[in-house]
């Protein structure tokens, strides 16, 4: 299951854990955020362990998401040992080029 973070929890949750961590940048009123939402959970559950899969509401931390230069959501960003490692902005990938690619920086 994804887990909401806010700002407070953002440098605990995502830049201090022992697994590669994907942060999804999205907001309420976003359609497409709200298509990948399930296909995040799904893929949460199966890779349980091997990565964690966090949401943070843009609108309600706003600093996070300028800080990361979020300009349109959803936008995946993978962290890995604290850094951003990785991102994809969009929902258009199917779910299995998602769990190819959370695999390849998982491993």
């Amino acid at each position: 299951m994804t887990t909401q973070v806010s700002e407070a929890q953002f440098s605990d949750e995502v830049l201090g854990a022992d697994v590669p961590v994907l942060v999804d940048f999205w907001a309420e009123w976003c359609g497409p955020c709200k298509a990948i939402a399930p296909v995040l959970d799904e893929i949460s559950n199966e890779m349980a362990g091997k990565v964690k899969i966090v949401k943070v509401n843009v609108d309600e931390n706003p600093n996070i998401a300028a800080q990361y230069g979020i300009r349109s959501i959803p936008t995946m960003i993978l962290f890995k040992g604290g850094e951003a490692a990785d991102m994809k902005v969009g929902a258009g990938e199917p779910k299995a080029g998602l769990v190819k690619w959370l695999e390849g920086h998982a491993a």
